[in-house]
């Protein structure tokens, strides 16, 4: 109940003991009870999202009893402990400091986003949710905008349903007129299924992966994995009687698989020193053992199953993507599937100050993206806007962006030139040419912060701090966009905003990494600038940043919309 330094005390081992008698069964609601002891700030359903539970559970009345009913018994119990020891003075409660606590509830909400967003497909589903929900306007990208942008209005669309472009149209804008637009990406490093998943040995049964991106492999041993994706599903029309095919994501948060280490007493003294991977030998999880997979190996044979495609799958897994999308396995066509690390994000650190999560790299930024475009739809300086507020969230950024949806793709130009064009009478070259010199993206993709443990990998004078702000980027081999004036208008839109920023440049006897930045930059002649909120454990199966960095980057991301041209026109030329 209390922080102690001495475990082993009188006072310590009443509190353990106290705890013990009264928790559940359910060891999340004893977690959420002594949350709300110590976080006096959280209500019952914020300190049940921040211990794992759902969404839907967080709103379960019963549980939500559960957990106040417990957090009494604890009060009382915490009262009688400190009231049977004398001379004893209790330990001050862990309550979060006011510069962490009014970051909470973004932190909670972000915990939400990056639990359901698992793959690209899923991230760009729960923006269009989201954006939905909004009142934001779904777009065909076959039919021409024309006619159906207006000015004040929201919209959406998607590229392979794992590219995201969304945007606020200015009340005063004009064909020719800028566009304001924040960049990032939707993939992360995972293990991807292959097209013959069916794989086994010793006994067991494995399914076929392929490493997607520069991740730290030897993070994903030991996981509770689980598997999302898109699914291709064969259907009939009612009214025309042919065969459509319908996409359908499937998200399984169930420990189906997992990657298992080797155990020490099989490895070498040089083997435990290095933990060195083979990705095609070492990667391949294990879904179950055979004997009891066989039926349905069986079963599927006894179908006669003319698919050449489904033959090669592994028929469990078939059987469990059927079930979980209520149709029959000889329905699914095709699918693109990765595996997940079912732990949901969370709030964690001594006062809640981190945000523990997989995919932060890069999903954190499509949620403060997808949380200012919104918060701008609804803002009140939408009405002497004369721009396009637009977000890009790009697939594919991890393995290079050279793809039909990924950001050296024709998504970033045609985007700026269809909606130019949809509010021009006619077509006019020139129109276009404009709205690209007046026109500025924000590049955010996420920073490397200061790791306590390496803090000579850094720069002496460029290491970004996390809960500090938000990182401009800066690399004079560009392989960052920023410019003396691009990172001028970055720092401007900071100082409007009153938000604080820090500067990161690699150490020049390091390699430098790159982002969507200069890709843009160089395919359309838009004018960017590369940011970034500071995080530990990039690419890792779980990283880690600072909540107030959420608040920082929706800060700086809201001053962008409502102040970028207002700067631009002070620059000469």
């Amino acid at each position: 109940l209390q922080p102690m330094s001495d475990t082993t005390s009188p006072v310590a081992k009443k509190a353990r003991k106290s705890i013990d008698v009264c928790a559940p069964n359910d060891e999340r609601v004893g977690r959420a009870a002594r949350m709300m002891l110590s976080n006096p700030t959280y209500s019952v359903p914020q300190a049940m999202l921040a211990q794992d539970f759902t969404e839907g559970e967080s709103k379960d009345r019963a549980l939500q009893q559960r957990v106040r009913r417990l957090h009494s018994k604890l009060e009382k119990s915490a009262t009688g402990v400190v009231a049977d020891v004398k001379d004893v003075k209790p330990a001050a409660a862990v309550v979060p400091a006011k510069d962490f606590a009014a970051h909470i509830p973004l932190g909670l909400k972000a915990c939400d986003f990056l639990t359901k967003s698992t793959d690209p497909f899923l991230a760009v589903k729960t923006c269009t949710d989201a954006l939905d929900a909004a009142g934001f306007v779904k777009l065909s990208k076959r039919d021409p905008f024309a006619g159906v942008l207006k000015p004040g209005g929201s919209y959406y669309y998607t590229t392979n349903h794992s590219t995201l472009v969304a945007f606020n149209v200015g009340h005063k804008f004009k064909g020719g007129n800028g566009f304001k637009i924040i960049g990032g990406h939707t993939d992360s490093p995972h293990l991807k299924v292959k097209p013959i998943s069916k794989r086994s040995g010793s006994g067991c049964v494995q399914l076929g992966v392929e490493c997607y991106g520069g991740g730290l492999w030897h993070t994903w041993f030991d996981r509770d994995l689980g598997i999302s994706g898109r699914v291709l599903v064969r259907n009939t029309d009612p009214e025309t009687g042919k065969e459509k095919i319908d996409q359908r994501m499937v998200r399984i948060a169930k420990p189906i698989a997992r990657v298992s280490t080797l155990c020490i007493h099989l490895q070498t003294a040089e083997e435990r020193g290095s933990f060195k991977i083979n990705k095609e030998e070492h990667l391949s999880p294990i879904l179950g053992t055979q004997s009891l997979l066989e039926s349905g190996a069986k079963a599927q044979l006894n179908q006669f199953d003319d698919d050449d495609w489904r033959k090669a799958q592994e028929p469990a897994l078939l059987k469990l993507i059927a079930s979980e999308l209520g149709i029959e396995t000889k329905q699914i066509a095709n699918f693109e599937l990765g595996l997940f690390d079912i732990q949901p994000a969370s709030l964690g650190g001594i006062q809640s100050e981190f945000l523990n999560s997989a995919r932060l790299d890069n999903l954190a930024t499509c949620f403060v993206a997808l949380e200012s475009i919104v918060d701008y739809s609804k803002s009140e300086d939408l009405a002497d806007d004369d721009m396009i507020s637009l977000i890009a969230l790009f697939d594919h950024e991890e393995i290079g962006s050279q793809s039909t949806h990924g950001a050296g793709s024709p998504v970033m130009a045609e985007a700026v030139k269809r909606i130019t064009s949809a509010f021009c009478d006619v077509v006019n070259v020139e129109a276009h040419s404009s709205a690209v010199r007046r026109s500025f993206v924000m590049s955010v993709d996420q920073a490397h912060a200061v790791h306590p443990n390496y803090a000579s990998k850094h720069e002496k004078s460029h290491g970004p701090k996390m809960n500090a702000g938000v990182v401009l980027k800066t690399n004079q081999n560009q392989r960052y966009a920023t410019n003396g004036v691009t990172g001028f208008i970055a720092r401007e839109i900071g100082r409007k905003a009153n938000t604080p920023m820090q500067e990161f440049v690699v150490r020049s006897d390091c390699p430098c990494g790159t982002t969507i930045g200069p890709i843009i930059s160089s395919n359309t002649g838009i004018r960017t600038v590369d940011l970034g909120m500071p995080q530990l454990s990039m690419h890792s199966c779980r990283e880690v940043m600072g909540i107030a960095d959420l608040s920082h980057g929706l800060s700086i991301f809201g001053s962008f919309f409502k102040n970028f041209n207002e700067i631009d026109e002070s620059l000469e030329g």
